[in-house]
């Protein structure tokens, strides 16, 4: 059986490029989600007036990782205390944000946030917000996997 996890760490092809490589990650989409406007587009977006993340929608096979170790690399990837903004891209669709599926992830991903702040790793508070999944909205196809259709890396956070 396989489980479902969302992600939002900014830009999504880096977002998806760092998740696809992972062992036990079966498939990755990128979307968004965490909006109000239905079946939005990537220029609707990035009119900063929909109230979407740019995210990245993982299945993964539960006996082959975990959704522990999932969050570990999303807490890798990128700066979770940038308030809507990783690196260069701004606006509130590069926020971070974990969408959660199930009451276990929810509770998992509480727990992975409140250990990553009292472990005092980073010196700001950490804003990564955390949430219930309402629709994923699957993002145009030419931003599916766009890392590796143009045959780049991931962006280093």
């Amino acid at each position: 059986m396989h489980s479902m996890a969302t992600f939002a760490a900014g830009c999504f092809w880096g977002v998806e490029a760092t998740f696809e490589k992972i062992p036990g990650v079966l498939k990755t989409t990128v979307g968004y989600t965490g909006g109000t406007f239905l079946n939005p587009t990537y220029k609707d977006v990035c009119k900063h007036t929909t109230g979407h993340a740019e995210a990245v929608q993982v299945e993964f096979d539960p006996e082959r990782i975990s959704y522990e170790t999932l969050l570990d690399h999303f807490w890798k990837c990128h700066d979770p205390t940038s308030y809507h903004a990783q690196g260069a891209d701004l606006g509130s669709q590069y926020r971070s944000a974990i969408f959660c599926h199930t009451v276990e992830h929810l509770e998992i991903a509480t727990q992975s946030k409140e250990q990553l702040e009292q472990s005092g790793y980073y010196k700001k508070p950490i804003v990564t917000e955390i949430q219930w999944i309402d629709i994923f909205w699957p993002a145009e196809e030419y931003h599916q996997h766009y890392y590796k259709k143009n045959g780049l890396d991931a962006c280093s956070s």
